[in-house]
């Protein structure tokens, strides 16, 4: 085998694969993107670096951050190959690369982010964007209010200066950008939450007044933060991932894999200018609300309808779940008789033809997505996918018995032993407390639905908290393919019956 290329600048012109054609020396940073996983590098960055092949945007280059120590280890590697990432794209007719050049640094990650601030407090930064997961934005999964309480936010509020989190720092730059007599950036949050530009305001707003309410009040009126729906898979790297990019002939140590599918919305609405991202594929539109709904109900709910189930059963990936016929057949079902109803179409696509898409997408071979990936933080995916879908079934007095299924194979799974006896490692912020309630509802189900800070008033809705224990309690009487197969040959139409 021919000797692996080294990924850098230096050695672009000698790769097989499509590369930056644009001169990546004379790239102007414009964006700093917080939270530089695999998801952003395969869906923003490409999109930057799909415009700036095409000669535009060559004074809007990411430059990289993160808050937490274990960013570290993510910016040793990126820097040690100029910020350049492979990209291999997992259709399931073919395998093909390329390498993405829109990142140009990547800031030094350290206490009080001093390094960070001062990035975001240049005038050249006109947009701050951020990846930093669903639960990272301090919001009570109940009410959907800021948590004053938190210690990250009462640390920051008492050291503004030198905080902790990332929107601290935020706060802080643009603290220094008023008194500088500069605009403020924008603040573009690419996670997978409802409204995710508003919950950004709402947080980096509300952390401001805590120290300094009138920044806060310079900061409502005068920064933007555009909700936007984002959408490709792309599974965590490992040795796999990692040999992928070798055969192509480059040694990456940050390759990234992704399917052959991107979706990107946007409000426009930038307070400091933006790329043309609408040239290269992304969509501005002023109804992205629509189509969030249909991504997080089928997309990101659908993930939390078989993760669970599977991550019990042992089944590796989501592919190899929807493999499992009675899975898929479970996932089918209750999307188009429980999570679809709820969805309104979009244009060009109607929810029955996106669960098609989905399913097409979650049963790519290729896509080597795991089932404890999926899982992971189900305190915030749950109150965050599943539950709205749930209480809007509810409201229309129709069946809640599939979701209701859904959240009894979560309580199954976070018992943290899998039906063969192998342990569930640690997979949520708070797990410790998800388990003890686990083992507890094991005897008595109802336990599990007293979460009040995921459930709300829901133990109090008999329809499915009835249906939520008789299923829990066949699972751990008979299994979880026995709830599946009963799930498929009935409609239980006496427990749905007292809906409404």
């Amino acid at each position: 085998m021919d000797e692996l290329i080294s990924l850098s600048n230096a050695t672009l012109d000698q790769l097989a694969v499509e590369h930056p054609r644009y001169d990546r020396a004379a790239l102007k940073p414009g964006i700093v993107h917080i939270g530089v996983g695999n998801f952003h590098r395969a869906h923003q960055a490409w999109y930057l670096h799909r415009l700036m092949q095409e000669g535009l945007a060559h004074d809007w280059a990411i430059i990289g951050a993160g808050v937490r120590p274990y960013d570290a280890a993510m910016r040793e590697k990126l820097l040690a190959q100029d910020c350049l990432t492979t990209l291999i794209q997992l259709d399931p007719k073919e395998v093909s690369a390329e390498v993405v050049g829109s990142m140009i640094d990547y800031l030094p990650i350290e206490e009080g982010n001093a390094p960070l601030i001062r990035q975001m407090a240049d005038p050249a930064i006109r947009i701050v964007a951020m990846t930093v997961t669903e639960s990272g934005y301090y919001v009570d999964p109940v009410t959907k209010g800021f948590d004053t309480g938190h210690a990250d936010l009462v640390f920051d509020a008492a050291h503004p200066d030198a905080p902790r989190t990332a929107f601290g720092a935020i706060v802080a730059a643009l603290r220094l950008r008023r008194d500088a007599g500069h605009a403020p950036f924008t603040g573009l949050s690419c996670d997978n939450l409802q409204g995710n530009g508003d919950i950004l305001r709402q947080t980096v707003v509300s952390l401001a007044r805590m120290s300094d309410p009138a920044l806060a009040d310079w900061i409502d009126s005068n920064a933007t933060f555009p909700n936007s729906m984002v959408d490709c898979i792309a599974p965590a790297t490992g040795p796999n991932e990692l040999a992928l990019a070798a055969d192509f002939g480059i040694k990456d140590t940050a390759v990234v894999t992704h399917e052959a599918f991107r979706q990107w919305v946007i409000e426009d609405k930038f307070c400091v200018g933006r790329p043309d991202w609408d040239k290269v594929g992304a969509t501005f539109s002023d109804d992205v609300h629509a189509f969030e709904t249909m991504k997080i109900r089928i997309l990101n709910a659908g993930h939390q309808v078989i993760a669970n189930v599977g991550e019990t059963l042992g089944i590796e990936t989501i592919a190899d779940c929807m493999a499992q016929p009675a899975i898929s057949a479970f996932f089918g079902k209750v999307q188009r008789n429980e999570i679809a109803p709820t969805v309104p179409a979009v244009p060009g696509k109607t929810s029955e033809e996106y669960v098609d898409l989905i399913e097409a997408r979650f049963s790519n071979p290729r896509i080597v997505d795991t089932t404890r990936r999926v899982a992971f933080d189900g305190s915030a995916r749950h109150p965050g996918f599943v539950l709205p879908i749930l209480r809007d079934q509810l409201a229309a007095g129709r069946s809640v018995e599939g979701l209701a299924l859904v959240e009894a194979f979560w309580a199954r799974m976070c018992a943290g032993v899998r039906e063969d006896g192998s342990n569930i490692q640690a997979n949520d912020p708070i797990w410790d407390e998800l388990k003890a309630t686990a083992l507890k509802a094991r005897t008595h189900p109802a336990t599990w639905l007293d979460q009040s800070r995921i459930y709300g008033d829901l133990s109090k809705a008999d329809p499915f908290s009835k249906a939520f224990c008789e299923w829990l309690s066949l699972i751990w009487a008979h299994g979880c393919e026995a709830a599946l197969t009963e799930y498929a040959q009935t409609d239980r139409k006496a427990a749905s019956a007292n809906i409404g």
